[in-house]
C-alpha cells in the first residue's frame, strides 16, 4: 500500500502507452496516474501486478490499481482499473488480477472499463459485476467547428484572460469545488492536484481560461483545455478538459460561452479534432454538445459488484 516504487510506475505509465496505442483508449485515468506518481498516495492506492513467466523482475503483463476508500473494510469510493499488456492478453493475466483485488474483500467497489472492449465486459460479467454508469466521449471534427460552432459573445460584464501560474491556484480551487459540489470526481480535486496537472508536459496556461468578473476580476467560471500528443497512429486531439460556472453565474449562457472560447483556442492549434467527456445521463449537457457539432464518439462504463 502507498505510492509504488518509482520503477514500477514507469512501468505502469509504459504499458499504459502500449496499450493505448493498441485500443484506441487510455486503459487508466489521468487521476490514476497522477495518484501512482504521488509521494503521499498512502491509503488511497493499492496496486497488484502480473509478470511474465512469474518472475519479479520480468516484463509487467498486467496491472489493477484500486483508487479510492480501499482502507480497512469500507472501502468507500474504492475504484478499480485495469490493464493488460497487449502481446500478454488471454493468458489469464485480467483474470489473475481480479482475484487478487476481490481477495482484499473490499466492500463497495466498483471498476472502470475504458473504452468497454468486449474482453473486460466479458470479465466483469464473468465475476458479478454490472454496468452502473456511462461516460460518453463525444467528438467535434475540424470540418464541425467551422460548420457549427457559433460565434463567441461573452455575458455583459465578463471578460476572458489565461491562468496565472503561482497566482490563480486558491481561487480556482474554490470556483472549481463550488461549480462542481454534486460531481464524485472534479469536486473533490486538492492544491496537490492541481500542482501535479501543472507539471505535465501538456499543460499550457494560455488554454487555462478564467472568466472574470470586470471590476473586482472575481472568478466566474472556466474552461480549461488540454491537448493530448500524439500516440503511433493516433494524431494530436485537443479536449474540452473542464469546463465549470459557479453557482452566482449559473443562467447568464456562460457555461456555453466558455466551451466555445476553448473550441476556438483549440481550432486555433490546427487539431482535426476536438473530444470532451460526459455522464450519459446529463442531458442537458449532451444536448448542448450536440448542438456545437459533437458526436458520440467512445463510451466508458463503469461496473459495480453486488455489494456496491
Amino acid at each position: 500500500m502507498g505510492a509504488p516504487p518509482a520503477p514500477l510506475s514507469t512501468e505502469v505509465r509504459r504499458l499504459t502507452a502500449a496499450a493505448t496505442e493498441a485500443d484506441g483508449n487510455p486503459p487508466l485515468s489521468e487521476q490514476t496516474l497522477v495518484t501512482l506518481r504521488a509521494q503521499d498516495a498512502g491509503d488511497r492506492l493499492l496496486v497488484f501486478t502480473v509478470r511474465t513467466a512469474g518472475q519479479q523482475d520480468s516484463e509487467l503483463a498486467g496491472v489493477a490499481v484500486v483508487t479510492g476508500g480501499v482502507t480497512g473494510d469500507t472501502g468507500e469510493g474504492a475504484v478499480l482499473e485495469l490493464v493488460v499488456a497487449p502481446d500478454c492478453r488471454g493468458e489469464g493475466a485480467g483474470t489473475a488480477l481480479i482475484e487478487a483485488v476481490l481477495a482484499e474483500n473490499i466492500t463497495g467497489l466498483r471498476g472502470w472499463s475504458h473504452g468497454n472492449h468486449s474482453a473486460a465486459a466479458d470479465l466483469a460479467a464473468r465475476f458479478g459485476f454490472r454496468p452502473v454508469r456511462e461516460l460518453w466521449r463525444m467528438r467535434l471534427t475540424r470540418a464541425a467547428v467551422e460548420q457549427a460552432v457559433p460565434a463567441l459573445i461573452l455575458p455583459e460584464g465578463i471578460v476572458l484572460r489565461p491562468f496565472v501560474r503561482g497566482e490563480d491556484e486558491d481561487a480556482w480551487l474554490a470556483a472549481n469545488a463550488a461549480a462542481f459540489a454534486d460531481h464524485p470526481e472534479q469536486g473533490s480535486t486538492t492544491r496537490a492536484d492541481l500542482e501535479a496537472r501543472m507539471d505535465e508536459d501538456w499543460f499550457d496556461a494560455d488554454g487555462f481560461l478564467l472568466a472574470v468578473r470586470e471590476g473586482d476580476g472575481a472568478l466566474l467560471g472556466f474552461h480549461w483545455t488540454k491537448i493530448h500528443p500524439g500516440v503511433g497512429a493516433h494524431p494530436r486531439m485537443g479536449e474540452v478538459y473542464v469546463v465549470g460556472v459557479t453557482p452566482d453565474a449559473q443562467g447568464m449562457g456562460l457555461g456555453k460561452a466558455l466551451t466555445i472560447a476553448g473550441i476556438e483556442y483549440l481550432h486555433r492549434k490546427g487539431l482535426q479534432a476536438i473530444m470532451l467527456y460526459v455522464d450519459a445521463d446529463n442531458a442537458a449537457a449532451v444536448a448542448l454538445y450536440r448542438k456545437l457539432g459533437f458526436t458520440r464518439w467512445d463510451v466508458d462504463v463503469m461496473y459495480a459488484g453486488t455489494t456496491a
